[in-house]
């Protein structure tokens, strides 16, 4: 599949987003790590994002980081609301629209709290795999496809699409739809919101 990256660009910087495109995963990181500098560094959850490394460069040079993942159950809350009040946010969307919209879905809700009303600065990394060239309902379809019952699974979650691979829209507590965004333009709070599109299929 070919991809119109300049389209792409075009639209997002069209939008207020700070589109960069980078060629393999490895740029992507460098390019993150420049953007948030010393930073304090909040963190969404994000298969994209630990596939990179990037926690662990960030915490290597020694930025304050703040990542749910990385903590124990009871500190996991305190966590993502101390992840909203950092300097920067890091993290990755579910889908990207060649109109230049970003469309994610929720469980929790940090993500795209902070993505809405956190820190000043946001970076969201987008392998080329997260690229609808549909309709927000293209993207929906996509992300109930392919990324909630592979997260699901991975977080360990009893959901039905975690145990049968198919979105039944479900309503249980472990249901990890909760909340569904849709980034027409970076909001008033969000001072520089940088989009990185990498070349390469990362993350679900």
């Amino acid at each position: 599949m070919t991809y119109d990256y300049d389209r792409l660009l075009r639209s997002l910087k069209g939008r207020g987003f700070l589109p960069q495109l980078l060629r393999t995963g490895a740029e992507a990181r460098e390019a993150a790590l420049t953007i948030i500098g010393g930073r304090s560094v909040g963190f969404g959850g994000s298969a994209t994002v630990q596939q990179l490394g990037l926690y662990e460069a960030l915490s290597a040079r020694g930025n304050e980081v703040f990542w749910h993942w990385k903590e124990p159950p009871q500190k996991r809350i305190e966590t993502e609301r101390r992840a909203m009040q950092a300097e920067a946010f890091l993290t990755s969307s579910n889908a990207v629209l060649m109109d230049g919209r970003l469309v994610n879905i929720d469980g929790t809700g940090n993500r795209v709290a902070a993505l809405l009303f956190g820190p000043p600065l946001a970076v969201v990394v987008l392998g080329r795999n997260k690229i609808v060239d549909g309709t927000v309902e293209d993207a929906l379809a996509r992300i109930r496809r392919e990324c909630c019952p592979g997260n699901a699974r991975r977080l360990g979650l009893d959901t039905p699409c975690a145990r049968t691979g198919r979105c039944a829209d479900c309503r249980t507590r472990a249901r990890m739809c909760n909340a569904v965004t849709v980034h027409e333009y970076p909001t008033r709070v969000v001072e520089a919101f940088h989009v990185l599109l990498v070349d390469e299929p990362l993350g679900l």
